[in-house]
């Protein structure tokens, strides 16, 4: 893995992103951005009512969010933010316009799973209909060409998060509270 200060908890809708990146933030000391949080209304609009993004859809939404990832990593020394990246495209494109190597936690579950844990929740704007699209668009990172960490979804969050420290030592070392 190539060290990063920037860490993106990806996978699809309902795989647990937000939950793990706090986690994660929490322990490293370091700012948590939801990628949720950078759609624009036009966006979720668009998913409310059932409708799958298009690339044309994403790509102003993932400049947006890797530049603020940028800052908030270039603020406190490293940064955690969840963010679906489901195709290798997103993904390059989120370190490209980041400016740095980003790891990424790649939360990884069957549809039955995700399915179950989308039933059990109520999100703003991502109805239990696109659970297919995410994963017709889904393209699994491959370690042997990416900057990535895999974890099962299964796992309980203080193991992802303890596996995703242990492959970011290099991070321990950043005094963030400066």
């Amino acid at each position: 893995m190539i060290p990063a200060r920037i860490i993106i908890v990806m996978g699809v809708s309902s795989s647990g992103k937000t939950t793990v990146g706090q986690s994660i933030a929490r322990r490293l000391h370091a700012p948590f951005l939801d990628g949720d949080d950078y759609h624009p209304a036009a966006n979720k609009d668009k998913m409310r009512a059932g409708t799958p993004l298009t690339d044309a859809d994403r790509w102003p939404w993932l400049q947006t969010l890797a530049q603020a990832l940028a800052v908030a990593a270039n603020g406190k020394g490293c940064a955690v933010g969840a963010c679906s990246s489901l195709k290798r495209a997103y993904r390059d494109f989120l370190t490209q316009q980041a400016g740095e190597p980003i790891l990424f936690v790649y939360l990884q579950g069957t549809k039955e799973v995700i399915a179950a844990r989308m039933a059990q929740r109520q999100h703003e704007y991502m109805p239990t209909s696109l659970l297919d699209s995410q994963f017709a668009t889904l393209e699994v990172p491959d370690p042997t060409t990416e900057n990535v960490l895999i974890v099962p979804v299964t796992d309980p969050i203080e193991k992802i998060t303890l596996a995703t420290l242990k492959a970011t030592p290099h991070l321990k070392a950043f005094k963030r509270w400066q």
